[in-house]
């Protein structure tokens, strides 16, 4: 991830300009001296170290980039705030609801650019669905349905990762993709009120290094399923999944309405499905809208629509929306604010896991942002 955010800010320089100046890469930081030292090298950083606190404290450095695993995020975070810095944190912003609330209002306080990397909300497509719905074609919102399905954890005998494990996770299916799908249908249609939730752990014990006959326990879901309130009216279903066989990036959604709906999947990333019920044709039925310049996003990479973008660049766009609000102070989406409000849904769909009981988001941990 580290590698994808350097990717993302050399190729958000050249796809937009000099509109923000270009990015200079200062300081690299990781728990391996050898990983810091090819990184520093092979990227044209200026130097590096296995510090992070030296990032966070140098007076050359702009903006901490964190991608850590989710763990330390907070503590690097508050320190970069406390330190001056904007900050550029990969999702989830913390591992619980208290503490990103608190980095939220440490970001407003200090005035700085605060930035978390729910890249899916940069896709054009979601930005154009956006668009369809807030313009009132669908009509009412009815429900959103959404799915985010891999099976990269369905083998047993991979071993078990601090992914497994709740104090470095906080989650499984949950925060690592079903987060991504809270996400995309916050940023679309606003906040959900109230959840419940069960989860289920397939594969209750993991190796604990390839090949070893040694076993550790796993600590998080495999799968997890949502019902959702919205705060709209709207319901909606939430499913995430690690062990679904044959799934490979399977995120997809559809938003009903009363005069339509809208259909979308990451895996036919440039194309959206939409039905309204005004059309009143003999062979009516769902057209497909392909990605093209006039959704936003788009024309920065390609002049003509149909032409394919990829998950690299839904992290340029996110670049450049960081870049272009630290030099010229432009709005943005993901702040820490929109990370916190996600993090408060998480750990009420844990309250709910634990409890097989609805619990209010609005309000929870006593604040609500």
């Amino acid at each position: 991830m580290g590698k994808t955010h350097i990717k993302a800010f050399i190729n958000a320089f050249i796809n937009f300009g000099p509109k923000y100046g270009k990015p200079v890469f200062e300081t690299v930081s990781d728990v391996s001296a050898e990983a810091a030292k090819n990184v520093c090298k092979q990227l044209g950083f200026s130097k590096w170290t296995t510090d992070w606190k030296e990032v966070v404290q140098d007076e050359r450095v702009h903006i901490v980039d964190i991608a850590t695993p989710n763990a330390f995020h907070y503590e690097v975070a508050k320190a970069a705030l406390e330190n001056g810095k904007h900050v550029y944190c990969e999702k989830p912003l913390t591992l619980s609801a208290e503490q990103s609330i608190e980095l939220a209002e440490m970001a407003k306080q200090k005035g700085v650019v605060n930035y978390v990397g729910y890249n899916n909300v940069m896709n054009p497509a979601n930005a154009y669905i956006k668009d369809l719905v807030q313009s009132g074609k669908l009509g009412q919102i009815i429900g959103f349905f959404g799915i985010y399905s891999q099976d990269s954890l369905l083998d047993p005998n991979l071993p078990i990762t601090w992914r497994h494990i709740n104090k470095y996770s906080g989650s499984g299916a949950l925060g690592d993709l079903g987060s991504h799908i809270l996400s995309v249908s916050q940023f679309i249609l606003g906040n959900i009120e109230s959840v419940i939730a069960l989860p289920k752990t397939v594969i209750k014990q993991r190796p604990v290094s390839p090949g070893s006959l040694e076993l550790a326990d796993v600590e998080n879901d495999d799968l997890i399923t949502i019902l959702a309130k919205y705060e709209n009216g709207a319901v909606g279903t939430i499913l995430a999944s690690r062990v679904a066989p044959g799934r490979k990036n399977y995120l997809t959604y559809e938003i009903q309405g009363t005069e339509g709906t809208v259909y979308y999947s990451l895996e036919r990333m440039n194309e959206v499905k939409v039905y309204f019920t005004s059309d009143n044709s003999a062979d009516r039925g769902f057209r497909t809208v392909f990605l093209g310049p006039e959704h936003k996003g788009y024309s920065a990479f390609y002049p003509a629509a149909g032409i394919a973008i990829g998950y690299n660049d839904m992290k340029v766009l996110e670049a450049h929306e960081l870049l272009s609000a630290v030099s010229k102070g432009t709005p943005y989406i993901c702040d820490f604010e929109f990370g916190a409000k996600i993090d408060q849904t998480v750990s009420a769909i844990l309250e709910s896991a634990a409890k097989q009981n609805w619990i209010n988001v609005r309000n929870k941990g006593g604040v609500t942002i």
